[in-house]
């Protein structure tokens, strides 16, 4: 094998495929290895972990058709330190050679007849706008859990309803669902797991991008951005009854300031050390932030708002909160609760496509 490229296209590819490769340790050695396939001009970059599988394909000056696995961090550090300019890849049964103006590295190849082959699920291409996915996905899989011992908290749920798609993720302490009306991937009340990592990757990819093209198999899904495509496993299981979640009702609703109160509970936040929760005492006359930790100090701010219900005392996670409220289209947010132990939900005003439900932390 060998190509002539631009440092810059190698070296997003070797960064954007190695994010599938995990460091688990059963793992065969060569998946930590990164697949080359080269075919006339067209360079495919694989990684894959097995369950997670990113193919970045390039446009590069081919010279002579192959195949190989380079070991992915080594691969990766060399082409990111190269200077900006051509760089000369040949791999041949002694190995890897990468120039590039001066520098000159020789680095050992991997076993690639032992690396997984690519497959594309065979699912119905459907393709939807980026932008719109990219802010669901912002507002989502931050609420999903990275606890891979209870595996379907790990995925968001994509699930058809009847005006659209609806994204729901939750990690038992609080949950994200957001709407897309008008979008459909879904038969009905059909629903797929999709594991949060692909969906973390995808999202990463869909900054610049105008479409996401989605395939759904069996057990697979695939998301193609461009150049980059994503195939995931689907896990299966039972997601939570979600719906069962959200309150029907809340005697309680304060409305806010959404920046304001990002930036209060930032600063009260500071005093909130080990764990210590961040609590918001809600009346007709304002509200109060306190945060205290013994032996650091404590912390109080008021902040105007619009009340409605009885006094209120209720404390939450400081990181949690400020999750759901970065992510809260819109100016204003409405925090409504029942009381102090139960969910209570953010909503952004005027902005129903969002909903965001955490569960306070119990305080003496």
């Amino acid at each position: 094998m060998k190509f002539r490229c631009e440092r810059d296209v190698l070296d997003r590819a070797f960064s954007v495929a190695a994010r599938a490769i995990s460091n688990r340790g059963s793992a065969p050695p060569v998946m930590s290895g990164l697949h080359l396939h080269l075919v006339g001009d067209n360079l495919a970059v694989v990684g894959s972990d097995l369950d997670l599988t990113i193919r970045v394909d390039s446009e590069v000056g081919g010279q002579e058709d192959g195949v190989a696995v380079l070991p992915a961090k080594l691969a990766a550090d060399v082409v990111r330190s190269l200077d900006s300019g051509q760089v000369t890849v040949t791999i041949d049964d002694d190995g890897a050679r990468v120039v590039a103006g001066r520098s000159d590295f020789n680095l050992r190849t991997m076993a690639a007849d032992e690396f997984p082959k690519f497959e594309q699920p065979d699912g119905e291409a459907v393709t939807l706008d980026a932008e719109s996915v990219s802010a669901a996905l912002e507002q989502v899989v931050k609420a999903a859990s990275g606890d891979d011992s209870r595996p379907i908290l790990t995925g968001v749920l994509l699930a058809a309803e009847d005006d659209g798609l609806r994204f729901v993720a939750t990690d038992s302490y609080r949950l994200a669902v957001r709407d897309l009306p008008g979008t459909s991937i879904l038969g009905r009340d059909q629903t797929v797991l999709v594991p949060s990592r692909a969906l973390e990757v995808t999202g990463r990819l869909l900054g610049d991008a105008e479409d996401l093209t989605i395939r759904l198999a069996e057990r697979e899904a695939s998301f193609e951005v461009a150049d980059v495509t994503i195939v995931t496993r689907l896990i299966e299981g039972e997601f939570p009854n979600y719906r069962g979640l959200i309150p029907s009702g809340h005697p309680n609703s304060l409305v806010v300031d959404r920046v304001a109160l990002i930036d209060a509970v930032r600063r009260v936040g500071l005093l909130a050390r080990d764990a210590t929760p961040v609590r918001l005492a809600m009346s007709a006359d304002g509200l109060e932030l306190i945060a205290i930790t013994q032996d650091v100090g404590q912390a109080h701010e008021t902040l105007d708002c619009t009340y409605e219900g009885n006094d209120l005392t209720v404390a939450f996670n400081p990181g949690y909160l400020l999750d759901g409220l970065e992510v809260s289209p819109g100016d204003e947010v409405r925090l409504e609760t029942i009381d102090a132990l139960k969910p209570a939900v953010i909503r952004s005003v005027g902005e129903e496509g969002f909903l965001y439900l955490l569960m306070p932390v119990r305080v003496s």
